[in-house]
């Protein structure tokens, strides 16, 4: 994986779907990685013509949190001489990116965890060990004494990151949410822990997104899409993964039970070519911090544990904000050659449920800086105004990178 630009990836690629069309029609889709898959040497060898890779499941022993009825239990099920032993029949393949560890373990497997990410590092030196993290809308030890499982294995999902970041020594950090399963001030949250511990530790934010749906009648729509991908890149993502490619769980997936396209697949082509245009000026930068603007009246902050600005100003713009008071993420980063260069990712956050889709002017002041943009069709054109005051349009759920270079 080429860690230096914004990679993004889909789960699940079922043996109906592995016929060399449909490998290219993944590589069209603007898909760099599938998660979840099984070791297949044609898919794999059709995975390398057409440059995508593979975290592949089922080299080494398994691991799902589930209900959190087995949390406490990898190491007596997976011992690590169990990885050594999967080692020894392990034949490498240059698509392969990854070997898939687990998904949505207890913070009580956490320290064994620590030592099979080494012990995975060790054994297959050319893969990376991936694993994924559970949400924030896993149960926790305070729920009802009706519900008795507890799958975080904490008392709060902030201390359930933080003892991911204690004992495993990953250099990222993937987590899912399923945002229009659940909700929108939910996902805020979600993001601001995740974000600032991968802040703190020096990790990267990787997320798994969703693109099918857990009502048959619900279609997640274009719009819905942006909405999740940008802002998680206000938040500094630099891996998004959509759920799912074909069956894997719920209902319209990219492709049906039969391997043909549905209406998820050209809105998912559209969004990953914007996310990928995007991508290059993105990852110059790091995500610093994330604020959210103009959010008085909407019920989108509720429970999130960060107020709002009515606008924004850090010294190298100011008074950045939209003329109709629409509501903004915005995430400030730094170039990450240091050399004093800063952007600002803007999600315009007015309407996650693509219910009344609008055009809206950001405005803001910048002195001694040069002043460029790029969004999802690539640069944007910036205004300035007599009295120096730069503007740029924006639509809902858009994202728009403004880099503020030194002269």
């Amino acid at each position: 994986m080429d860690r230096s630009r914004l990679n993004v990836g889909a789960y699940i690629l079922k043996p109906y779907a592995r016929t060399e069309q449909h490998i290219k029609d993944i590589a069209d889709c603007g898909i760099d990685f599938m998660t979840c898959v099984d070791y297949d040497k044609k898919m794999l060898d059709l995975f390398n013509k057409y440059h995508i890779g593979a975290v592949v499941s089922g080299v080494v022993p398994g691991w799902w949190g589930g209900d959190g009825s087995n949390a406490g239990k990898l190491k007596d099920k997976n011992p690590l001489d169990a990885y050594a032993k999967a080692a020894t029949k392990f034949q490498d393949h240059p698509a392969i990116w990854g070997i898939d560890i687990g998904d949505e373990p207890s913070a009580l497997d956490f320290p064994h965890y620590g030592k099979v990410f080494n012990k995975v590092k060790e054994l297959f030196p050319t893969n990376f060990p991936y694993l994924n993290l559970y949400p924030n809308y896993a149960s926790v030890s305070q729920n009802t004494a009706e519900q008795t499982v507890n799958q975080l294995g904490t008392k709060t999902y902030q201390e359930h990151i933080a003892e991911y970041i204690k004992y495993v020594p990953a250099d990222y950090l993937c987590y899912d949410f399923y945002l229009y399963s659940i909700n929108v001030p939910l996902a805020y949250e979600n993001l601001r822990i995740v974000s600032d511990a991968c802040l703190g530790s020096g990790r990267s934010m990787w997320i798994v997104l969703q693109v099918n749906s857990n009502k048959k009648e619900k279609w997640i729509s274009e719009n819905e899409l942006r909405f999740q991908a940008y802002t998680a890149m206000a938040f500094g993502a630099e891996n998004i993964i959509w759920a799912c490619y074909t069956a894997g769980w719920w209902d319209n997936n990219v492709l049906d039970e039969k391997g043909n396209k549905t209406q998820q697949y050209d809105k998912l082509r559209k969004i990953n070519a914007e996310i990928h245009r995007l991508s290059e000026p993105y990852m110059k930068y790091r995500r610093v911090r994330t604020d959210f603007i103009s959010f008085q009246g909407t019920k989108w902050l509720d429970g999130v544990k960060q107020g709002y600005l009515h606008s924004f100003s850090n010294g190298i713009i100011s008074n950045l904000q939209s003329t109709d008071q629409t509501p903004l993420v915005v995430g400030s980063m730094t170039s990450r050659r240091g050399n004093g260069d800063n952007a600002f990712f803007v999600c315009a956050a007015d309407d996650p449920y693509d219910e009344h889709p609008a055009t809206h002017t950001l405005t803001f002041q910048a002195e001694r800086r040069r002043i460029s943009a790029t969004g999802p069709q690539g640069p944007v054109q910036v205004k300035v105004g007599t009295d120096g005051k730069y503007s740029i349009d924006i639509t809902s759920n858009q994202g728009i990178l403004i880099e503020a270079a030194v002269y």
